[in-house]
């Protein structure tokens, strides 16, 4: 099958063939219809994770993806072939660090097929309303919107703001927001603005700022290191409340403030909900992505540089 392959660690990524994988015991074999990309994929492949996780070569890239179940284990009851399903799976080296119950592991979706554990919240059948693309979108960028809207808490009338707006996570949590009656300000480029505003956010700040306006109650990042949020949390009000998604966990030495909540939000074992969530929350509507880029598979290599160099918006999509 091709796929989309590192050779080493900080290798060009090209296109090649490879065997194509057969499940095991608890697996299935998905014939992939789409791929999301995520920056974690160039972390993970540049070696960032060496010291928790060896990767193994060749590495075929990606963790979102929809597509078609081909086959299955005959221990594997919760699916059969032809069922449609879409999820999120970690490259199996980087088991360590993955859930210690029923975590979600797979072989690489940016691929013609790969296979996938059968048992876990992560992965599920995708509903006759939502596209493939638009599903393989959800997989990493529905898990995290829905878990931060979660833990945020978010109340009527509060000020939000949300650093890494523009990104795949970004662009699905501002409608979310903005349903909570929040009021929305987000790190933008100007080009960027009219899709913003009308995802719902009632106010933009130049991507990158290096002030934020005061008052806020609530602060949700996306990108910036959990080193480096000292002036997100000097927006806060005190006994706001920060969110973020990236390491190290945001500290109170790191944030320079001890009256404010914070929190790094990973939710490694579905507690609060998995893919099944995910799909019901998009049926209503609420939960879309924004997909900022297809490529064909051949184009997977660029996709992954113009995410590295490049200001995209939303998810990119490859379409094996």
């Amino acid at each position: 099958m091709r796929a989309v392959i590192a050779t080493s660690y900080g290798s060009p990524f090209t296109v090649a063939d490879i065997p194509t994988p057969v499940p095991g015991p608890g697996q299935l074999q998905v014939r992939i219809a789409a791929a999301a990309l995520n920056p974690a994929d160039l972390r993970i492949a540049a070696g960032d994770l060496r010291a928790v996780a060896e990767l193994t070569f060749p590495h075929t890239l990606g963790t979102d993806f929809a597509g078609t179940v081909t086959a299955v284990a005959p221990d594997v009851t919760a699916y059969t072939p032809g069922d449609e399903i879409f999820g999120h799976a970690m490259p199996r080296a980087l088991r360590p660090i993955a859930g210690r119950h029923r975590p979600s592991l797979g072989s690489g979706t940016l691929a013609e097929f790969a296979v996938v554990e059968a048992d876990t919240p992560f992965i599920t059948h995708r509903p006759p309303g939502l596209d493939p693309a638009d599903a393989a979108a959800l997989g990493t960028a529905g898990l995290v919107a829905r878990a931060l809207l979660i833990r945020a808490a978010i109340q009527p009338g509060e000020t939000v703001l949300v650093i890494g707006a523009t990104g795949g996570i970004g662009t699905a949590l501002i409608p979310l927001l903005a349903d909570a009656k929040a009021r929305v300000i987000a790190t933008a480029t100007p080009p960027d603005a009219g899709i913003l505003r009308g995802l719902g956010a009632s106010r933009l700040i130049p991507y990158g700022a290096e002030h934020y306006p005061g008052g806020t109650d609530v602060v949700l990042n996306l990108v910036l290191p959990g080193d480096r949020l000292d002036g997100a949390a000097a927006a806060l009000r005190p006994g706001g409340r920060l969110f973020s998604v990236t390491f190290p966990a945001p500290r109170p030495d790191l944030i320079g403030r001890n009256d404010v909540t914070a929190e790094l939000v990973l939710d490694s074992e579905g507690a609060l909900g998995g893919m099944h969530e995910v799909a019901e929350l998009a049926g209503t509507g609420l939960l879309r992505p924004t997909v900022g880029g297809r490529y064909e598979l051949d184009e997977g290599p660029r996709a992954y540089a113009d995410l590295a160099t490049r200001h995209t918006l939303g998810k990119q999509i490859v379409i094996p």
